[in-house]
Order: C-alpha cells, then structure tokens, then sequence
C-alpha cells in the first residue's frame, strides 16, 4: 500500500530539543495522516493525560498525495487530546501549507512540553530553531503573519499559528494556517496554547514526490475533472446547497428552537457568491471551491463563510445578513477560533439572553470570548461545561457542539453524532449526504449500522490519504485503489484500525455508552447504537474488547 515517507519529527519546546525517529513500519500499516496521528497518540499520549498538561501531545502529519500535484490533496491533517470532548481528536485543514510541510522531509510533527516563553518553532529539512517572541503575547493570526513576512520573510502558507483565543486556552480555539483556513474542531489551538506555542514554520528544498511515484492516470484525469466542473460548489462553496436544506429538511435557528429560517435567502449560497470577488484554492487543487468574500460598502474582506458559519451565526443566532455573518467569520479567523463552536455558544448566549437577531451583540461577546473578558470567560468554557449557568438545553455530544445538519430531521445522522469518537461533527461520517440525496431514507435509525460503519471507514482513511471531502465524485473508490495500490478494502481497514484506536484510547479515559446518546429523542436509538457496537465488533458497553483492540495495532507495536 503506498503511504508517507519520512521520519517523525518529536519537538520538546520545554526541553527545546528535537529528535526524529525512523516510522517506517507504522506508516507501512497506518498510511499517513489521521490514522498515523492516531496510531502515535494512542502509543504515546498517556491516557490520563490533561489536555493542557505538558504531557498532552500535538500532531501535524500528511499522506502520500501531499507528494503529488493533484487537486484535492493540498491538506494536513492534526491530532491531539482535545480540551472541548476529553477524548481523542483529529482535523484536518486546506490552504497551502501541505506542500511546505513534506518539503521538509518529514511525515509527522510532534509537539510535546511546555515553554516557559512564547515560541516560535521553525522547522526546515536542516533543523528545527526555537524564537522567543514575547512580543507577539495576545497578536492575532495576521499580526502574526505579518511578524513572519517581516522578520523571515515567509508568507501564511508556511505557518501553522494561534490566535488570542489560543493562548487564552478557549476550549474550542483553532489552530489556522494560511490566516483563514483553521484546523477547526475540537480546541487544538488551546492546547498549543497550553504549550506556549504561537507558532510553526516549515520551509525546505526537499522536493514532494522524490519518494513517493503517484499513478498517473488518474492524477491528470481527476485535475482535468476539477478544472472543467460546473459544480456549483465552484462557485457558491458549501453554501449552495443552504436554501435547500432549509426547505426540505432543516436548518436550525434560534438555538434550535426552530427547524428553518425565514431569511434564509438573505444568508444562503446566491448572497456569498454575490460577495464573492474572486477565486480561491488550496494547493495544488484546480476546483478552486473556497470563497473570499467582500463586502464593498464597509470593506470587510473575508474568507467565506462556507455552510457551518452561515448556520452557526446566521439562522442560529436569528441573524439575517450575510455581511454579519461575514464579520463573525472574520472575528473567528483573526482571533483563531472554530466558527462552529464559537457561533453555537454565542447562539446559546443569545437565547439566555432573549437577543436573537442582535448581531452586534453576537459579534462583541464573540471578542469577549476569545479574550475570555466578562461573560466571555464562561462561554470560552462552551456550551457543555456553560448550560447550565445559561440556563439553556445542553446541545453538544461528548461536549462538541452540534453542526448544521439536523439529526433530528436526517436520522442517521443523528445517529452518527451519537455514537462519533469526535462528538457532534458533521464530517466524522458524512450520513447527511446520502439522506439529503435520497439514497438512504431520511426517517428512522435502525438497519443503518453497517452504512454508518463504512462511511465512518472511508472518512477515516480519506483524512489519511489525505483527500478532500470534497473530492468524492472525483477521487473514486476505483480511483483510490489505483491511487495508494490497494484493493479497496484493505483501504477501509485502515480506516477501521483508526476508529478502533480512537475509541479504545477514550474508554481509557472513561468513555462508554452512556456517551453515545443525543439531547433529543430519535425513534428506536438505543437499539440502533446497539447494530453500531455489533457492526463494530464492539462490547454492548461500547468499549474496545481485546481482540478488536489487538487487530487495529500491530503486535510489535
């Protein structure tokens, strides 16, 4: 099976020393990405961990197509000990990095420790240099962009960094790259954070493809496809489908109080692209799907919002203009934070408060939460750990608050943030898009364990690969087998090791069943979560037996 090349690169920023170690044989099982992330924290991050404690571990790794010039490839994928759910997490983010990153011939970055002084790591195929910059304490994701252009003349595309959301631990704060695009879910911004880690560089000569011969065809066939698609994805990104959803399914609004908005038409697809002033990409990617947006009578500049944010500060907060929906796009960029998270728990503010619709309400408490100033101190904890002060329904699972696509309307999707290692994530398993298609039955839970175990497969080992989401009518099965030389099968099994060890590492932290549950009723639930363990080959507890737990990791491992 063809996988990453390269060395793990372990960096102690208390110690200030790296080392790299030879991974050869777990890349040769795990691929690259998510599930080499996963393999190396189930190993290596104590079980106990705090996930602001130094002995917490961060990792940036990619797959083997990040050493090919294919569209959809141009994303890493990170891990870590989330301070949000507790558990095992992992993200994956766009832009331009991906290519500068294997550009120092390595597979996976380690972050481990804690400085005592906030850093800058830069890494290059030469070393690894450590920089003090205390006077970066409290700078957003531009200043500090601009602090790198200025200093070491290197632009976004060669950085992973945080903003004051990050170095104020705010539990759901992002890591970003490129100043917009975020690895979003789940708080690995607060856990660099906790490291005093404002920023990494990359930057080398080693060339991406040296090691590592992808198949052409398909390579030349899937850009000419991106090149070439009407997709209106092209044009309106994720939001093109929002009106839509709204009209025949649901898009939640006023913190869920409802199942569509009435001014939908002023936040969907057809009012982004009407901001939309030019196009944009991720590396190497010729479907060019991201949407950098202008609004010209303020001059507010952004990029998006996609579908998330449209929900999570728009028809959630019962905000109706796209510009504002814009400025907490923006806010959440700067300030280095997931627009989901952030835009769920302002809208639970909002409902505590009887605001909705006030959108400069929404957009100060959202600063205010980054800098954990006021009422932003206890929303900076989010919606699980800040209910019940707020005296709202708790609408998270394992803490991670909910995306836009309605479980209580698409069922199985509901019943994929049930039972999700990652919590109430749209992307863990993608159920939305079979039942918002017609392929599967939008009504009722049971009988669709087996379809959730194989999306739950593929998602894992597309973050492996690692191949956009978005790539799926193009980067076929067929195509996949071709692509990493491997029957289609044993590509699912990577994927499967990956869950498993998810799940394994989060009963260790006290997981069970009694995490899988939603905060609404779905018909014959229970039962459903119980074809999922089955499926699985898991305990009716929802825990890992030893023998499944002996099949995801290798012996001498």
């Amino acid at each position: 099976m063809r996988h990453a090349t390269g060395p793990l690169l372990t960096v102690d920023v208390g110690e200030r020393v790296a080392t790299e170690t030879p991974i050869d044989e777990i890349l040769e099982t795990y691929v690259g990405g998510r599930a080499l992330a996963t393999a190396l924290a189930h190993e290596r991050i104590p079980f106990d961990a705090d996930p602001f404690g130094p002995e917490n571990r961060a990792y940036l790794t990619t797959g083997p197509l990040q050493q090919s010039a294919m569209s959809f490839t141009g994303r890493l994928n990170m891990t870590g000990l989330s301070p949000l759910t507790d558990g095992l997490v992992s993200t994956n983010a766009g832009g331009y990095l991906s290519r500068n990153f294997v550009s120092t011939g390595i597979s996976a970055l380690e972050l481990v420790g804690e400085s005592d002084d906030l850093l800058i790591v830069h890494v290059t195929d030469e070393g690894v240099e450590f920089e003090a910059v205390s006077e970066l304490e409290g700078a957003t994701v531009p200043e500090t962009s601009d602090y790198l252009a200025e200093h070491h003349d290197l632009g976004p595309e060669h950085c992973i960094a945080i903003g004051p959301a990050g170095e104020n631990r705010v539990r759901f704060a992002s890591v970003m790259t490129f100043d917009s695009r975020a690895f979003g879910r789940g708080g690995l911004g607060a856990v660099l954070g906790s490291k005093n880690v404002k920023c990494v560089t990359f930057d080398g000569e080693v060339e991406p493809g040296l090691e590592v011969e992808i198949p052409d065809p398909p390579e030349s066939e899937i850009h000419r496809e991106a090149a070439t698609s009407d997709d209106l994805m092209r044009r309106q990104g994720t939001t093109g489908g929002t009106e839509f959803i709204n009209d025949n399914f649901s898009l939640p609004t006023r913190y869920f109080q409802a199942y569509g908005f009435e001014d939908v038409a002023s936040i969907g697809g057809e009012a982004v692209e009407a901001k939309k002033y030019k196009k944009g990409a991720c590396s190497a990617c010729a479907y060019a799907c991201k949407l950098p947006t202008r609004d010209e009578e303020t001059g507010l500049e952004t990029e998006g919002p996609e579908f998330e944010t449209v929900y999570s500060f728009g028809s959630l907060q019962g905000v109706g203009d796209i510009v504002d929906v814009m400025k907490g796009n923006e806010l959440c960029d700067v300030l280095g934070m997931d627009t989901i998270s952030a835009g769920v728990t302002v809208a639970a503010y909002l409902a505590s408060e009887d605001a909705f619709g006030d959108a400069e309400l929404a957009q100060e408490v959202t600063e205010k939460i980054a800098y954990r100033e006021g009422i932003g101190d206890l929303l900076a904890e989010g919606v699980d750990r800040a209910h019940e002060d707020l005296e709202v329904e708790n609408y998270t699972v394992k803490g991670m608050e909910f995306a836009a696509h309605d479980g209580r309307v698409i069922h199985g999707q509901g019943l994929s943030y049930a039972v999700a290692n990652r919590g109430a994530d749209h992307m863990y398993a993608t159920m939305l898009r079979l039942e918002y298609r017609g392929d599967l039955d939008p009504e009722g839970t049971l009988g669709k364990a087996d379809t959730l175990v194989e999306r739950e497969n593929r998602a894992a080992f597309r973050d492996s690969g690692i191949v956009c989401a978005f790539g799926g009518d193009y980067v076929t099965a067929d195509r996949l087998e071709t692509l990493f030389d491997a029957d289609y099968d044993e590509l699912l099994e990577v994927g499967a090791k990956t869950v498993t060890l998810e799940r394994h590492f989060n009963n260790e932290r006290g997981f069970d069943r009694e995490d899988d549950g939603l905060p609404y009723d779905l018909p014959d639930l229970e039962a459903a979560i119980g074809e999922y363990y089955d499926a699985r080959g898991w305990t009716d507890d929802g825990t890992v037996p030893g023998a499944a737990l002996e099949a995801a990791v290798p012996a001498d491992d």
